[in-house]
């Protein structure tokens, strides 16, 4: 699931032109009466903000002025597995769109992505990359189909001002689940009116956390046989100790508030009125936070959401993959290879890139120094930390405990098929688990189990 905190990362965006896109994937080159190769590109989404499309524009001429040859529109775009099908066949895709980490490896294995390989090895920053992120946008046969950025790792977020409050100290934040339980109980009882912890539980939310909560504890909610053979195992050990801690600090300990239908807006609404003090999300969520609920970035804290022990068990990351249309012809992979290493990959990589890009964040009021999942070793990222060190403005020790231990963390991705209805599908479990002291968690869960494995025997994964 992309976390939908990323509102604008990297520089995001130039003037974007909307229309028809028929005609203007696959031409060879070429297409506009020159000899310029002409690209399509879809950095953001429908609805973009003024200030993220002006942003784009001043970047698109950028890149022009760098690339003489090469000329950009910028679309507004949103990729849908549900459209893709029809788009692909019909010629209307842009030549380079993004599409989240759950799809891209199937989408490159099916043969409907361009392998950019050649074009990304001659990249700056191929021999950098954290191979565990690159590997989203790697195929089965080894090649490189697209190039991943945003990523994010599942985080716990807290509010400081409230843990203080508690007198509980905001600097020491939990590091397991026993320790969220019982700082989550003593903000309930010391507090008044504040969840102590809560997680989202409906629009596939619910399934999304469930599904961080269950491969934290080293438990799977899909398995993958030898053959390619999926297998959906909702009931798992794993699931069913998360929803067990889940009931006890509901049931047991009355410390997770009286609302427990929370959206991804929903929950981060609440958080920053101050309604609820901890809760699990994309570690990136301060960016929104800040532009959508005007919260005092100040007062946030956010560390790694705790993994268990066991060699099995890591932290659930999604993101975005930037592709390439596979109908283009090797001209233009190669010209949008560069714009995407210029747009996605150069502002961490690159020093004025990362100064221009932090500049930009600031000016709109968008977090320049959002914690997230990094793309590149441990060496680049600290780099990185100290060009925008000047222009950061969310205050580096609260997002020390997470930027800390996030490389320390095993990196685990989402379920891989029919991952949104197998989301939905757990929604109601983790409602029933919130509402219903008595909930049957077993035959919950075993009725995922044979909805979402239909639909993947129906599709011939199963």
């Amino acid at each position: 699931m992309k976390s939908p905190g990323k509102v604008l990362l990297a520089g995001a965006a130039v003037v974007a032109t909307v229309g028809a896109l028929a005609g203007c994937s696959g031409s060879g080159g070429s297409g506009g009466g020159d000899s310029k190769i002409h690209l399509v590109v879809a950095p953001v989404l429908p609805g973009a903000t003024a200030d993220a499309l002006n942003a784009l524009a001043a970047r698109v001429k950028e890149f022009e002025k760098a690339n003489p040859d090469i000329s950009v529109k910028a679309i507004e775009y949103q990729w849908t597995g549900s459209t893709f099908a029809a788009e692909l066949a019909g010629g209307t895709l842009p030549d380079v769109f993004n599409v989240p980490f759950t799809d891209s490896k199937t989408l490159a294995n099916n043969g409907q992505l361009a392998d950019i390989t050649t074009d990304f090895k001659k990249t700056s920053t191929a021999a950098k990359w954290n191979k565990n992120v690159l590997n989203v946008a790697t195929g089965d046969n080894g090649k490189i189909y697209g190039i991943p950025w945003g990523p994010y790792a599942m985080a716990l977020s807290y509010n400081r001002d409230i843990f203080t409050k508690a007198g509980l100290d905001p600097d020491k934040p939990p590091t397991t689940l026993a320790e969220i339980q019982a700082d989550a109980k003593t903000i309930a009882e010391k507090v008044p009116g504040v969840a102590g912890y809560m997680q989202m539980t409906k629009d596939n939310t619910g399934g999304w956390n469930l599904a961080t909560l269950t491969q934290s504890l080293g438990g799977r909610l899909e398995t993958v046989g030898s053959d390619g053979k999926v297998t959906v195992t909702a009931d798992n050990a794993q699931t069913k100790q998360g929803l067990a801690w889940l009931k006890s600090m509901r049931w047991g300990d009355d410390s997770m508030g009286a609302n427990f239908l929370f959206d991804w807006s929903g929950i981060n609404k609440a958080f920053a009125a101050g309604q609820v003090a901890m809760y699990m999300s994309g570690s990136d969520v301060i960016g929104s936070l800040m532009q959508a609920n005007g919260f005092d970035q100040t007062k946030y804290g956010v560390t790694t959401f705790p993994v268990a022990s066991d060699s099995t068990a890591g932290i659930l990351s999604g993101g975005n993959v930037d592709v390439v249309n596979v109908k283009d012809s090797p001209e233009q992979i190669a010209a949008a290879v560069k714009w995407i290493d210029f747009y996605r990959t150069q502002p961490t990589a690159d020093k004025n890139a990362a100064v221009k890009n932090a500049e930009t964040l600031k000016a709109g009021n968008q977090a320049v120094n959002a914690p997230t999942l990094p793309v590149f070793d441990k060496a680049t990222w600290q780099q990185n930390q100290e060009w925008i060190k000047p222009y950061a403005n969310i205050p580096a020790d609260n997002l020390k405990p997470f930027n800390t231990g996030i490389f320390d963390q095993q990196i685990v991705p989402e379920p891989p098929a029919h991952t949104q209805d197998l989301y939905g599908a757990l929604d109601g479990v983790v409602q029933a688990v919130l509402t219903d002291q008595n909930a049957d968690v077993d035959s919950l869960l075993k009725a995922v189990n044979v909805k979402v494995q239909a639909l993947i025997d129906a599709d011939g994964k199963g």
